[in-house]
């Protein structure tokens, strides 16, 4: 059993890293297509980032693996194959679920981890990436990462959800990640600006959290910015 957890582990490991790597390399590859040398400054800077994100790829590996194990071996999740099992009008809500829930998760820990002596001693590596670049959307300390990564795996075993739309709601978290960090924004301006655009973070509005840091704490909506008075609006710089 424990040579199966540990092979389940590895594996989700080296999926984590993979998804990492293609989602962070092919949007620096658009940054440099559009701000070419933007990063030939950043060089040490990027090396840091890689590093300490494929350690945050271990970290959220290890718990993946162990749920992914109790998925087959012991059926201890919600995660379901058939579409049957659960009506069709459940399948985008099921998405929107998880959604809230990690961003709800993700303001109150980031909001915690800025208290001055957690910052200086965890969150600081997050934003020692000045500016950020795509590479950057996983660059954590371990403590920081393990806070991350016990999220997904536990909503599974409370929320159910197909499949297919688990591996949505991981595409969105990992998409996300990176063109938020990217320095500039990939959506056109009549999108940021939009109703829309004020709700959902964006490049402009995560860029001015690394600019200012006591705000704009969101991973994917402004609700609880805008709930708590923590919201101060876009970057100027983008």
């Amino acid at each position: 059993m424990l040579s199966a957890i540990l092979l389940s582990a590895l594996a989700m490991t080296a999926i984590v890293a993979a998804r990492y790597a293609a989602a962070s390399g092919f949007f620096a590859w658009l940054t440099e297509r559009r701000l070419p040398g933007r990063h030939a400054a950043l060089s040490g800077q990027i090396r840091r980032e890689i590093g300490w994100s494929l350690a945050s790829a271990a970290i959220y590996g290890i718990p993946a693996g162990v749920i992914a194990w109790g998925w087959q071996a012991r059926g201890w999740t919600r995660i379901y194959t058939q579409w049957s099992d659960w009506p069709l009008w459940y399948a985008p809500l099921s998405v929107l679920l998880y959604l809230l829930a990690h961003d709800a998760w993700f303001y109150w820990t980031h909001r915690w981890m800025h208290r001055p002596r957690l910052f200086r001693a965890v969150h600081a590596v997050h934003h020692a990436s000045r500016p950020p670049t795509a590479w950057a959307a996983m660059s954590f300390h371990p403590w920081e990462a393990l806070s991350g990564a016990v999220v997904i795996p536990l909503l599974v075993l409370a929320v159910p959800i197909h499949a297919a739309m688990l591996g949505l709601v991981l595409a969105i978290m990992t998409v996300m990640g990176v063109i938020n960090h990217m320095g500039w924004e990939i959506f056109p301006a009549r999108l940021v600006h939009s109703r829309l655009g004020g709700w959902v973070i964006t490049a402009s509005h995560h860029h001015r959290h690394h600019e200012e840091y006591r705000c704009n704490y969101g991973l994917y909506f402004r609700f609880w910015d805008r709930l708590c008075g923590t919201d101060r609006g876009l970057s100027r710089s983008l």
